[in-house]
């Protein structure tokens, strides 16, 4: 008798072969939740292709008839300006109970629905750091779904990192805002430290290690305790030292209010992408 998991003969065809699309193929296959023989990556582009082939990720497919009727689980990764040639390209090749994970910024759940006349979708929103094991992923789904297919998918995207199912789609644009978005405004703000590094004295190599390593050794901290940030800052200050002279300096000027604007700004636009 077979006593593999269900998830390990799980035939997956990932759609695009980018970024997120490998990140995802190199996940699976590297956490052993798949086999390459049960990998497949559909990609258009001749020379991507080429590309793909050469590092033993899995089968790469040209055209959708090649591919896409064996699928169990079908990953949408390619930019959503591109879904709706997409969507044409698919439609006439499936195949009854197959479950899609979109990963396509702005488009709902019922317009994949609608485009390709299926019912089991699930929808998330991964962000960068998933290349490297430590990414943020937020999902939903369709009704349709079942919990194994749910949780089935859950495991793959916790190759890539830490995940959260949320019930509300519109979770998903707030997700893009946060996570999605998010390590740019915290690449802003270390580009800003190394800036100050910089004309303090320091050289590139030395603004740039005191200022990663600065991010990272408080980020771990934070994750260490149950302390909020407001108290890990009360922490770090003294009355009348370096700390609070820098923190009065970014309230005079609103950083704080800023930052929440800028994240409110990025999640209006993730919903004007949506309609």
């Amino acid at each position: 008798m077979d006593h593999r998991p269900k998830h390990l003969d799980m035939k997956i065809l990932i759609i695009g072969g980018g970024n997120m699309g490998l990140t995802y193929a190199r996940s699976f296959l590297r956490s052993h939740i798949t086999s390459r023989e049960n990998m497949m990556i559909l990609e258009k582009s001749p020379e991507k292709a080429g590309e793909l082939a050469t590092l033993e990720v899995g089968t790469v497919y040209g055209q959708p008839e090649q591919c896409l009727p064996a699928a169990d689980l079908i990953i949408l990764a390619v930019k959503p300006q591109d879904s709706p040639a997409l969507f044409d390209s698919l439609r006439s090749h499936l195949a009854g109970q197959q479950v899609f994970l979109s990963i396509m910024a702005g488009v709902k759940i019922a317009t994949i629905r609608d485009a390709l006349g299926i019912r089991k979708v699930i929808r998330a929103m991964p962000n960068l750091p998933a290349q490297i094991g430590m990414g943020m992923t937020v999902f939903t789904s369709s009704e349709e779904v079942t919990r194994i297919e749910l949780v089935t998918v859950q495991n793959l995207l916790n190759t890539t990192g830490k995940t959260v199912y949320v019930e509300d789609e519109r979770l998903i644009d707030a997700a893009t805002a946060i996570s999605g978005s998010g390590p740019a405004y915290v690449w802003y703000f270390m580009d800003a430290l190394i800036q100050a590094a910089r004309d303090m004295g320091f050289k590139e190599s030395e603004a740039e290690l005191l200022v990663s390593q600065t991010f990272l050794g408080a980020i771990e901290l934070y994750n260490a305790t149950n302390f909020s940030c407001d108290e890990w800052i009360k922490r770090v200050s003294s009355r009348g030292g370096t700390t609070e002279a820098a923190m009065a300096s970014f309230r005079n000027t609103k950083v704080h209010r800023d930052i929440v604007a800028g994240a409110l700004a990025a999640l209006e636009r993730a919903v004007e992408l949506g309609e």
